[in-house]
């Protein structure tokens, strides 16, 4: 969940928490599942933003070969079938 950086003090760059507070869809696997989070754990959410907007889809929505959006782009990326993440409404000739 974007944020998490805001709670670090000044030289600190990472940390770990016992009580995990967000947007499910949107932690880092790391905070989630281990309560550790960085900085890098706002990049992970706004790199699920970037899919999002890419591809037309919520992370929410559950896929055949998988139950989130990175699993189902990691498995397009897999059978080398990646141009299919990107929404169709955004065509080039569109933009």
């Amino acid at each position: 969940d974007f944020g998490l950086a805001r709670i670090f003090g000044g030289n600190q760059e990472e940390g770990c928490t016992k009580r995990v507070v967000g947007t499910y869809g949107y932690m880092s696997p790391e905070y989630a599942m281990d309560g550790q989070f960085s900085i890098k754990s706002d990049v992970y959410s706004f790199g699920i933003l970037i899919l999002e907007i890419i591809t037309g889809q919520k992370n929410s929505t559950i896929y055949e070969e998988s139950s989130n959006l990175v699993g189902h782009i990691w498995a397009l990326w897999e059978k080398v079938e990646a141009r299919g993440i990107v929404d169709t409404l955004m065509d080039a000739e569109t933009y």
